[in-house]
């Protein structure tokens, strides 16, 4: 194996403290067709075994359950791995092994997974580290996939940079670091993902963009803002009434009516270990 210099993360541990509940709820599916295509160029059979690291509530390891015979999901947030069991108990899916820890902890046996997923987050984790640690626990020719999507903090629409001017007034604090994997490229997108998967020896290495429209409202917005280490409410603090009370008069100040669209762009960096 290549060795490659190892980057130290950047986010506390306590990043996403107090945001699961609005995780679940607001955050947005990854889309049925990225999940299926992703499924389909992994060559997943069935019968192996998923690792979802920084699972989060598990927005992926629950969607993909079903394709394999069982799932790990990792997340250092115990309130994540919470929220994640709930709704696995929800939705009646049993073969889900929820851990709490961190992602570049976790050394399994050589060989032990079939796929290992990584949903924006990958820009919070020692990515060199966890490549590195992904290409040895892969079965030999099976894949990770660098799930992502633009958030509301891409501002490429004028609501959203409506949005995040309120959120930098209450926060002081730098919006990017709350964007997810951008699907199209920049310094934490599919370019940098791709390069470290290479340096690390992965082959076939390649991104995938789906573009999917998005109705938000005032109560969905703030929720996502909730869900993310930069505007959540730990980090308002007191300020949240006043927060959403500002947010609510600048976006109806820029359509009354209360909803605002979006064209999100989705993708995944998928990865194979040699065969």
């Amino acid at each position: 194996m290549k060795h490659v210099e190892h980057a130290r993360p950047r986010f506390p541990a306590d990043a996403f403290a107090g945001t699961s509940a609005y995780y679940v709820r607001y955050r947005i599916p990854y889309p049925e067709r990225l999940l299926n295509d992703l499924i389909r160029r992994s060559a997943v059979t069935g019968k192996g075994r998923l690792l979802d690291l920084a699972c989060g509530p598990g927005r992926v390891a629950l969607d993909l359950a079903s394709s394999f015979h069982e799932v790990r999901a990792i997340d250092l947030e115990p309130k994540m791995i919470e929220a994640g069991r709930h709704e696995a108990e929800r939705r009646r899916i049993r073969n889900i092994l929820w851990q709490t820890g961190r992602a570049e902890d976790f050394e399994p046996p050589p060989g032990s997974f079939s796929l290992i997923t990584i949903g924006d987050a990958f820009h919070r984790l020692d990515q060199r580290l966890v490549a590195e640690r992904a290409l040895h626990c892969l079965e030999a020719g099976c894949c990770v996939a660098i799930l992502g999507s633009h958030s509301i903090f891409s501002e490429r629409e004028a609501w959203q940079r409506i949005a995040v001017d309120v959120v930098r007034r209450w926060t002081k604090r730098p919006s990017k670091d709350a964007a997810g994997s951008d699907p199209r490229g920049s310094a934490e997108g599919p370019d940098l993902h791709e390069r470290v998967m290479r340096e690390a020896g992965f082959i076939d290495v390649a991104s995938h963009v789906f573009v999917e429209p998005q109705e938000w409202t005032i109560d969905s917005i703030l929720g996502f803002l909730y869900s993310t280490s930069v505007s959540s409410k730990a980090v308002l603090g007191g300020s949240a009434q006043q927060f959403e009370a500002e947010l609510t008069a600048a976006m109806l100040a820029h359509d009354p009516a209360g909803t605002y669209q979006e064209n999100i762009q989705w993708g995944y960096t998928l990865a194979r270990k040699p065969g």
